[in-house]
């Protein structure tokens, strides 16, 4: 491997009242418990504009400036700290965003998304792990560096690493399940299952070989999600609900289909108020296990909940045995192959502003958009 560059092409946030920029930025030397990777591609989430932009409905995503902006990533590794003693220059990592505290995990934020407020998570995010990957090159915890085995994915199965890259989307669901236990041939709500983590969602219980039942508001996303599950995986077992606001009526439509063992639930704060999870309640077998991964505060009929011993888990994205055992999952063929996984948007740092509003409006099971921070233009192939 060639020695590290001087400097290096990175999108800057120097404060969230000014616009985002690419600048160049001295590259990191690794240290102890790190690795410098050079990012290949990097997943943008479908709110990131709103958290780098300070907008209202993400106050609370506090962070510090100025800071390379990012969230996972994809890349090659360039460097590493003299503590390494698996990782090797050139082999390809999927990079997490959770930082986790070695003395203490427990404390954990994410990178360049948001420091977690707490004084151990803000002492990391400000002074050790501050920069993310929206850049040509990241220093990262060496036990954020999952190995990928590249002959395997990019050979054999035909995943470019654009499209690897909705690994970052996957995940979330991914420890959401696993955290509830889902196995193979039971049935599992999904909800919302037509927006970003909900379709992902999708995907990944049909994989573990569950049962799914998608419940969401919009119709035509609706078919358009079962099509996609079924057009790869013709034998999957997956119906759909649609959300209609009436909390007995729709725990109704979810106990035509049967014993109902477990739910995953991403309702985020603005959908509060709906009644979908209160009706997934009324429907679930006694002793049924339920996964809640949304940040709202909606109550989930208490009563219900004890006579039917029901089981609620909070769960916060996943544990990095996760990250291994999914890996293992893609690699081993369980997923759609290739193209057949998901439509990616790919751009380059300098389109920042198109790539931001693209993630808001390509998402749902199948969509993703990433940043590209070696190509220095506009990919309009893959757009």
């Amino acid at each position: 491997m060639s020695s590290l560059p001087a400097t290096h092409r990175a999108l800057v946030l120097a404060d969230k009242s000014q616009p985002l920029a690419v600048q160049s930025y001295v590259t990191p030397s690794p240290i102890h418990g790190s690795a410098v990777v050079e990012i290949l591609s990097a997943g943008v989430v479908s709110y990131q504009r709103e958290i780098y932009a300070g907008a209202a409905t993400h106050a609370h995503y506090s962070l510090p400036t100025p800071l390379v902006t990012g969230m996972s990533g994809i890349g090659r590794i360039a460097a590493l700290g003299p503590d390494a003693t698996s990782l090797q220059p050139g082999q390809l990592v999927f990079v997490d965003c959770m930082i986790r505290a070695r003395d203490d995990p427990a404390t954990a934020f994410l990178l360049a998304i948001h420091d977690s407020g707490t004084p151990g998570s803000q002492k990391l995010a400000r002074n050790v792990w501050r920069d993310g990957t929206f850049a040509e090159y990241a220093r990262v915890p060496l036990e954020n560096c999952i190995p990928l085995d590249e002959k395997r994915l990019c050979g054999e199965l035909g995943y470019e690493v654009h499209d690897l890259m909705y690994m970052d989307y996957m995940l979330v669901p991914y420890g959401g399940l696993r955290d509830i236990g889902l196995q193979p041939g039971d049935a599992v709500v999904i909800s919302p299952a037509t927006g970003g983590y909900g379709g992902a969602a999708v995907l990944v219980a049909v994989a573990m070989g569950a049962r799914v039942i998608a419940m969401g508001r919009n119709e035509a996303e609706l078919v358009r999600l079962k099509k996609h599950v079924l057009s790869s995986s013709p034998s999957a077992g997956i119906e759909t609900v649609k959300m209609t606001g009436d909390e007995t009526a729709d725990a109704e439509s979810l106990k035509v289909f049967g014993t109902i063992d477990a739910a995953i639930d991403f309702t985020p704060p603005k959908g509060a108020s709906s009644s979908h999870v209160r009706s997934i309640v009324r429907a679930i077998r006694k002793g049924g296990r339920i996964s809640l991964m949304g940040l709202n505060d909606n109550p989930v009929v208490p009563w219900l909940v004890v006579s039917k011993e029901i089981s609620l888990r909070g769960k916060l994205m996943y544990e990095r045995e996760d990250m291994v055992y999914f890996t293992k999952m893609l690699e081993g063929g369980l997923f759609p192959s290739g193209k057949h996984l998901v439509d990616t948007k790919v751009f380059s740092l300098g389109d920042w502003k198109e790539c931001l509003d693209a993630a808001a409006r390509h998402t749902g099971i199948g969509k993703h958009v990433v940043f590209s921070p070696r190509s220095r233009v506009h990919d309009s192939s893959r757009v």
